[in-house]
């Protein structure tokens, strides 16, 4: 079997010879370890990657690990610097081609070299969230044994989308998207180097602010973005990219977010906390990356009707009523006038007032539940409609609280075992003020005050 490699030689040669048909995304690529943008926490002195290139062997050799993060945060992009110091076999595999055969191929490979020459290798497996349990369950005795050293690649959460054993048997190394200065850094780098613009043309100032905005922490999409604005500005004849060029060239920001992948939940948190934490403008926010990735409308507006639930409650009653009215008109109509009504719901719901109450009582009973305290129905309370109830002391002696001034009745109706217990806290926030004085004056009620 041939083995796949992550930049064959015959297309760095034919690179070398025409440098300027490749991307300058792929022109301006690392060659070492101290030429990656950001990631400073992971390549300092001693790191498992420093370790890595620098060839540790013996009982002390690095593990396996698996990058995390973001696109565009440099995981291929470490993964070709190892495969350019590295001394032993590198193999490429994409979990998007690659199947359980070819991984046990790379493995075989592996153990005949180690057997015959004692050379190890690296695997470097991009998107390995893309393969099923039993795909990644075929590269355990070979990561177990160390018969191949693995770098996997992932833009999904690992803890869901890579199995156990495989997460304990690696190190986990968490890439963060690029700041503000990394990317301004590169985007000068790309400017100047000869590999990049060579100098042909200088970058104003508004226009790399702007490339900045654009990129959102992502390299590869601001070295795109600064390729296409610098080609605007060539073929016009002009010395610099300005901010109209760019603007021009540049037509749009890609918005960050896979509505199948890891940033749909972390994107959808966001945008509950901060109707939790009563900023309209951040939900506003986070509701338009929402709408404009082309998120399902009934999957935000159940998310709403859940907020109005466990973060006001009572403190608004017309919270729920709302988000549920929305939920129902959005899945009438859809999108683009969609996008109006769940504005006004997540206005409504940010600007609320808040309480948790009602979801701190219902974890509070079922904490209780769980734990064992439930009890026998008391006897007062139990179905006395069938024959021989009466005789079984059923439904004897209760009372019926209409019949009683205030329509209560101060008798137990919790079994024993949570007789007593207060489960609902109410607040003192907005509408459940009211509530809060109803559940002091009926509690007093029930037990005969």
């Amino acid at each position: 079997m041939d083995e796949p490699d992550l930049f064959t030689a015959a297309a760095e040669q034919h690179q070398a010879a025409e440098p300027g048909r490749a991307p300058l995304a792929v022109r301006m690529r690392p060659r070492t370890l101290d030429e990656v943008a950001g990631q400073r926490q992971l390549l300092k002195d001693g790191s498992p990657l420093r370790r890595l290139v620098a060839g540790a062997k013996g009982p002390a050799a690095t593990s396996s690990v698996i990058l995390w993060g973001p696109p565009g945060t440099g995981k291929t992009t470490l993964a070709h610097v190892i495969s350019q110091a590295v001394e032993g076999r590198f193999v490429e595999l994409s979990a998007i081609t690659a199947g359980v055969k070819e991984v046990r191929a790379v493995i075989e490979g592996a153990r005949r070299a180690v057997g015959m020459s004692g050379r190890e290798t690296v695997l470097f497996l991009d998107e390995i969230h893309r393969f099923s349990k039993a795909q990644q369950d075929s590269l355990l005795p070979a990561v177990e044994n160390r018969w191949v050293t693995l770098i996997a690649a992932t833009t999904e959460n690992p803890y869901f989308s890579v199995i156990s054993p495989l997460l304990s048997r690696s190190l986990l190394l968490t890439l963060q998207s690029l700041t503000d200065e990394d990317v301004r850094a590169l985007l000068r780098r790309a400017t100047a180097d000869e590999r990049g613009l060579n100098g042909e043309v200088t970058l104003g100032q508004e226009a790399e602010d702007h490339l900045v905005r654009l990129a959102g922490g992502d390299a590869r999409r601001a070295l795109t973005t600064l390729e296409a604005a610098a080609g605007a500005a060539l073929e016009q004849g002009l010395a610099e990219i300005s901010l109209a060029v760019t603007e021009t060239a540049v037509n749009q920001a890609a918005v960050r977010y896979d509505k199948d992948g890891d940033q749909h939940y972390d994107v959808a948190s966001a945008l509950i906390k901060s109707i939790r934490g009563s900023d309209v403008d951040a939900t506003l926010h986070y509701l338009a990356r929402m709408i404009e990735a082309g998120e399902d409308p009934r999957f935000i507006a159940r998310r709403l009707m859940i907020s109005a639930s466990e973060d006001i409650g009572l403190a608004d009653p017309t919270a729920l009523p709302t988000a549920v009215a929305a939920a129902q008109a959005v899945a009438l109509i859809g999108f683009p006038e969609a996008r109006i009504i769940l504005s006004q719901a997540a206005i409504a719901l940010a600007l609320a007032p808040k309480s948790n109450a009602a979801y701190l009582a219902i974890d509070a009973a079922l904490a209780d539940v769980r734990q064992g305290l439930a009890g026998a129905v008391p006897p007062h309370l139990r179905d006395g409609h069938y024959a021989g109830a009466a005789k079984l002391g059923h439904a004897q002696g209760y009372q019926y609280p209409h019949d009683l001034p205030g329509s209560i009745a101060a008798q137990q109706y919790a079994p024993d075992a949570v007789h007593g217990k207060e489960y609902y806290e109410p607040t003192r926030n907005g509408g459940e003020a009211r509530y809060a004085d109803v559940v002091e004056w009926t509690r007093g009620r029930l037990k005969g005050r």
